[in-house]
């Protein structure tokens, strides 16, 4: 007699939703229970037990978020697959660091989801029960280090981080300069059980190696030239936090036998010093380089690597993540905010611009654009020519000299224009659709269809 098949738990205020995955998942051979809401899927989790639950986040009364709560106290081997239309970073956070197995945005593919449903069933057994910080210590977002985006590699990123933050292991950010690593590191540490204390940041690129060393250990007094005191290291001052030391690849050799030793004694000695001293800290690295390759050229120790590699997170660069645009921008202009320039936008014209340009300094980069394009600007949104040369300049466009063979690609061409004719118009009427239609003498259903073939909003 084969096993029994798995029970699964439909929750979904939308009607078409439930009856969809009730058919998909009857189809796939489980059992399937539904529940409109959070209050009538915690009585059936009350009667019945189940191997898996479904359940959206947006929903009248009791939401998902609580819901997941709720349902993580009821039963804490449930494995937990959240579904929304209204995916952003601090709910995929969230909703990992709650204790949900996996998250999924709409429209997702079908079989997409059976993968992810299998998946979870399969580990059902190794899940362990969530931890009581969330009863300490409510989950909640830092305004100062928001991750902000809603693409599906940077919420791959707020997973994993969900999933890691708790836990007391070695991190290894890697992603190139400007990505956000630091950013990405303070997420860690305040969603982790060393919040109340320090977090601690070191630039191993920006410190002179010859003072380094006494920068991370600290030096007793007299250990050298200049030495006219004591003086506690990183390493010490991080004692019951988390220490981020960031671009790690630049080390040289020695600090990195003495950053092992850390790693492996918990334990310094200043500089000068032969009293060892205990430390208690997280540690999470970064890196912009390709360590592997380090290593193969003998500048970066293996073993330093496996130690600081438990949890490795690859942040993908701007060019790849380009729909976040948009919500980078709006998060910028709102720092940078200054009621006396009144800036409160951007035009349609500006925004193109920033999201055909591929960012070779990423997020870093474009702070710096829209600062120095605040401080340019005298209307009430940013145009284009605030912006610097090399972002107006645009992606490379293809000269036409002939119609020799192989020819030219018209339809390409022939949209290109028609994209820029329907953001000059836009951006000459402030964004204002009929009258852009009117300069274009378009009808506005016209326009507004040109307008959704280009993916402009």
């Amino acid at each position: 007699m084969g096993a029994a098949p798995a029970k699964i738990l439909v929750i979904d205020d939308e009607r078409s939703m439930r009856k969809f995955l009730s058919i998909l998942l009857t189809r796939e051979g489980y059992l399937v229970r539904v529940a409109e809401g959070g209050e009538k899927a915690l009585t059936l989790l009350r009667k019945e037990n189940f191997d898996l639950a479904i359940t959206d986040i947006i929903m009248p009364g009791l939401d998902g978020l609580q819901l997941l709560k709720e349902m993580t106290q009821l039963d804490p081997s449930l494995p937990v697959i959240m579904i929304t239309a209204y995916a952003t970073t601090t709910t995929a956070l969230e909703a990992m660091k709650i204790g949900a197995s996996d998250y999924v945005t709409k429209p997702f593919k079908i079989e997409e989801l059976k993968a992810i449903i299998a998946r979870a069933l399969e580990k059902k057994t190794l899940v362990e029960a969530p931890s009581s910080f969330e009863a300490t210590y409510p989950a909640c977002s830092f305004p100062d280090f928001e991750i902000v985006g809603r693409s599906e590699n940077i919420l791959e990123v707020c997973k994993l981080l969900g999933k890691v933050a708790e836990k007391d292991v070695s991190v290894l950010i890697r992603g190139e300069s400007g990505t956000g690593k630091e950013l990405i590191a303070r997420q860690l540490h305040y969603n982790s059980l060393r919040r109340k204390n320090p977090f601690v940041p070191v630039n191993c690129a920006a410190i002179p190696r010859e003072l380094l060393e006494s920068e991370l250990f600290g030096h007793e007094k007299g250990a050298f030239t200049g030495a006219l005191t004591t003086k506690i290291g990183k390493f010490q001052l991080a004692h019951g936090g988390t220490i981020f030391l960031d671009e790690i690849g630049d080390l040289d050799l020695t600090l990195q036998g003495k950053i092992l030793r850390v790693l492996q004694e918990k334990e310094i000695v200043r500089v000068g010093g032969t009293q060892t001293i205990k430390v208690d800290v997280r540690v999470i690295a970064a890196t912009n380089q390709d360590l592997e390759q380090a290593i193969k050229e003998k500048r970066f120790r293996e073993d330093l690597f496996y130690r600081l590699n438990v949890v490795p997170i690859f942040l993908p660069p701007l060019r790849e993540r380009k729909e976040d645009i948009p919500l980078l921008v709006q998060h910028f202009l709102k720092k940078y905010h200054d009621s006396a320039r009144k800036v409160i936008g951007i035009s349609p014209a500006a925004l193109q611009l920033l999201q055909d340009y591929n960012w070779p300094g990423n997020i870093r980069e474009l702070e710096n654009v829209l600062e120095r394009a605040l401080a340019l600007e005298t209307s009430s949104v940013i145009s284009p020519e605030n912006l610097p040369e090399e972002v107006r300049a645009g992606p490379k466009e293809r000269v036409i000299s002939d119609i020799s063979p192989p020819g030219l690609d018209i339809t390409t061409i022939m949209d290109n224009l028609e994209k820029d004719l329907l953001l000059k118009a836009l951006e000459k009427t402030h964004g204002v659709k009929t009258e852009a239609a009117r300069l274009l003498n378009l009808s506005f259903r016209s326009l507004r269809y040109r307008l959704k073939k280009h993916k402009i909003d």
